[in-house]
């Protein structure tokens, strides 16, 4: 069981990397030493004076580094690395993260990914300096991708058909002023993405479980973390992939809180029992895929044509 300090140590890191700071700019900041921002960064004990500090410094509060009752996060950064911390502590994960978590993506989606994230930036942000920021989110998420798969975490996977249709017309774009040839390209690697999901389902490997929901479902993402003492429930509006991601608007939350965990410990129970799941959910999935338009690649027929066979 995590401690208390401990918790707040990671809550800590997390708002860091947020803000770009170095432990040793937090240390000059405070006037102690970098030692000893490492020491509450893992789990060593730390004074309420300390805190009150460290939030004025990261433009937090102490309720948020202590965790009493909800934590917020309006950088990308800081909500990704406090998910992979609750993450890795966590026996179970139940998530919907449109249209399809990274734990589900396959080894070609991050270049794309990276590609719409500096596609969407705004006029007054220039690529060269969001391009650090999209490789530390990417780099995170890598990471997470990782330890959920040696760890082999239960993740149980709500994915929206709707969503998925929209996103093999549209392709993965940032934006649509990309030229005909660009498009198509994206929407071939949509279908690249769809297909690896169609093998998840069909192989069922250890630990993941995927639920298809043919109704509208919130844009926003949310998951459930069940440790062995507590549920975390994360609820976030950064969208990831997909047509048109966000990372630059929006505040993400992360709770224990007993009321808006039960309330979608409920949702998501209501959800898995209409959810299409196994041969009947690859059936569906097929079928988006044949009506799409898009050309299927000599590798996807190939594996199609062995299943069959």
């Amino acid at each position: 069981m995590t401690s208390q300090f401990e918790e707040i140590g990671r809550r800590l890191k997390a708002y860091r990397m947020g803000r770009d700071l170095t432990a040793d700019a937090i240390a000059d900041e405070l006037g102690i030493s970098r030692a000893a921002v490492y020491r509450i960064e893992t789990g060593g004990v730390v004074k309420i004076e300390t805190l009150e500090r460290l939030a004025n410094v990261l433009n937090t509060t102490v309720a948020s580094l202590l965790g009493a009752g909800v934590e917020y996060y309006a950088n990308p950064i800081s909500y990704f690395e406090r998910m992979r911390q609750v993450e890795g502590e966590a026996d179970q994960v139940v998530a919907h993260f449109p249209p399809l978590s990274y734990l589900l993506t396959s080894d070609a989606f991050p270049k794309y990914l990276k590609r719409t994230l500096l596609e969407s930036l705004p006029p007054h942000i220039s690529a060269k300096s969001a391009e650090q920021e999209i490789d530390t989110i990417i780099s995170i998420l890598d990471e997470r991708k990782q330890a959920s798969q040696r760890r082999r975490l239960s993740v149980v996977n709500f994915v929206n058909l709707l969503e998925i249709e929209r996103w093999l017309k549209l392709g993965i774009v940032g934006r649509f002023d990309l030229s005909g040839t660009e498009l198509g390209e994206r929407r071939k690697a949509a279908r690249l993405e769809v297909e690896h999901l169609i093998t998840l389902i069909e192989s069922e490997p250890m630990g993941i479980q995927i639920g298809l929901i043919e109704e509208v479902l919130p844009n926003t993402a949310f998951q459930l973390f069940r440790t062995a003492d507590k549920t975390y429930l994360g609820v976030s509006p950064f969208r990831l992939g997909g047509d048109l991601p966000n990372i630059r608007s929006g505040v993400a939350m992360m709770t224990a809180d007993i009321e808006p965990v039960r309330l979608y410990e409920t949702l998501v129970e209501n959800l898995w029992r209409r959810a299409r799941k196994g041969r009947e959910a690859a059936t569906l999935l097929h079928t988006v895929l044949d009506r799409s338009g898009i050309a299927a690649t000599a590798r996807s027929t190939k594996r199609r044509s062995s299943r069959t066979a």
